[in-house]
């Protein structure tokens, strides 16, 4: 058993406890929190900012680096870094300038600029991909891969993954209930069976892919190369290439979304294994931070997608929004692209989260705990299992909320920021081995007193 009853016990209690201090810390934030709730609920602009589950949002007052300082005047070292849109660092400097110097002379005209051709040329030689689109979001970019999709095969399913995430997409809200896939139970609002056109498989599970594909029926694949929006997934050893064969062979379209593997390296998962899908999505920090995403493909789905244009009625084609493409998220995106995404930023970044995961590992050890450290370049996670996931059913079983929430509100209270979504961890170009001491020593304490070694 990787958690014991007593275990969760001492979460509970620990839980309790670091409540009670967050009130007390954080008096300044209780008010904005009060006073925002008049128009928002629960005090946030987005009901995702409560996740944190402490006792009233956190507000903050300035984010630089990998530093987040708060209304009360706490300064957080930042593991979550906005769960990966400020994965490069809050506020990276060139992004900033290129942002000012924008907004002074444009920033949204539905009209392409003197940028567009050059990010253009930067997203091709990084990614490997010669034509690009740009949306707001990665829902948004992976939204108009469904549809394209479909479209271009003439064939209504979508194949997804078994505890998969890729943002607002419909299509992929579905899960496996033994070896049947049902739509989440979670979702609000839904009038149609997406569990009709879409199909959820065991990750890492090649001859499940291939006996859904043998229908005919799948436009798409639509997958990270790792799962990372649960305890981490990694695939394994030629996963991702057997995929890209299987989807070759029967005809159906693969699409890797890469807005958290890009953690990997500078081209993502895609160019560190020289893999070749259909399409790539890459979202959240493409452009810094500021609200961006891109989605790539290759020449022949560029003559496919000018072919069902061509063919189809005329009117709006259900792919694409109004601020999609424009002038301030391309200055942004070109900036991060040449001076933040650069190789010696994730030679820093993937080192560390090496040290970071070793440092882990090493506190597991020592409380004698049969957990595990997964690592996919800058980006490390805590896992609640003896050994590493191989699929999203054994990810859902390793996830405990309870004794997460007591770890990171222990952090919290301690002045450290990790994900609040499971135990994710990010390392930025700005974070110093300092800052993994830090969190590594803090993580030790919590797991003290998880296992009982003091006081709570």
């Amino acid at each position: 058993m990787s958690i014991s009853p007593q275990m969760k016990e001492r979460a509970k209690a620990m839980i309790a406890a670091e409540r009670e201090r967050f009130a007390e810390r954080h008096p300044i934030s209780k008010r904005m929190a009060e006073s925002a709730g008049t128009h928002f609920p629960g005090g946030v602009p987005l009901h995702w900012m409560l996740d944190w589950e402490t006792p009233f949002p956190l507000f903050v007052s300035s984010a630089l680096g990998s530093t987040v300082v708060d209304v009360d005047g706490h300064a957080y070292v930042d593991f979550c870094l906005g769960d990966t849109g400020a994965m490069f660092g809050h506020s990276p400097a060139p992004v900033a300038r290129a942002i000012s110097q924008q907004v002074m002379t444009g920033m949204t005209t539905m009209l392409p600029s003197s940028l567009t051709g050059e990010v253009g040329t930067l997203l091709a030689q990084r990614f490997g991909l010669p034509y690009w689109q740009v949306t707001v979001t990665a829902s948004d970019a992976n939204r108009a891969v469904v549809r394209w999709a479909r479209a271009i095969t003439g064939r209504p399913k979508v194949l997804v993954f078994d505890g998969c995430y890729h943002g607002q997409v419909e299509d992929a809200f579905v899960k496996l209930d033994g070896h049947k896939t049902v739509m989440k139970p979670s979702l609000l609002g839904q009038v149609n069976n997406i569990a009709a056109t879409s199909i959820a498989v065991p990750f890492n599970d090649l001859d499940a892919v291939e006996n859904q594909l043998a229908h005919g029926d799948v436009a798409l694949i639509l997958t990270e190369p790792a799962l990372t929006n649960t305890a981490m997934v990694l695939p394994r050893r030629g996963f991702i290439e057997g995929l890209i064969a299987l989807a070759r062979r029967h005809g159906t379209l693969l699409c890797l979304d890469e807005t958290h593997t890009i953690s990997t390296g500078p081209g993502g998962f895609t160019r560190a294994h020289d893999l070749d899908p259909d399409f790539f999505v890459l979202g959240k920090p493409v452009a810094g931070g500021l609200p961006a995403a891109v989605f790539g493909f290759t020449a022949e789905i560029e003559a496919d997608m000018r072919r069902v244009q061509a063919a189809k009625s005329p009117g709006y084609s259900g792919i694409g929004t109004t601020l999609s493409g424009n002038i301030l998220t391309l200055a942004a995106m070109r900036a991060c692209l040449t001076d933040v995404m650069t190789h010696a930023a994730y030679a820093h970044m993937t080192s560390l989260a090496e040290y970071l995961a070793a440092g882990l590992r090493s506190e597991v050890e020592r409380h004698g705990l049969p957990w595990t450290v997964t690592q996919i370049g800058a980006r490390a996670e805590l896992v609640f299992s003896d050994r590493p996931l191989e699929n999203g059913t054994e990810a859902a079983a390793a996830i405990d909320h309870m004794v997460e929430r007591a770890i990171h509100l222990y952090l919290l209270n301690r002045d450290v920021l990790v994900t609040p979504f499971h135990n994710m961890t990010l390392v930025a170009p700005t974070t110093t081995r300092a800052d993994v001491d830090r969190l590594v020593s803090r993580i030790g304490e919590a797991l003290s007193l998880l296992c009982g070694q003091g006081d709570i």
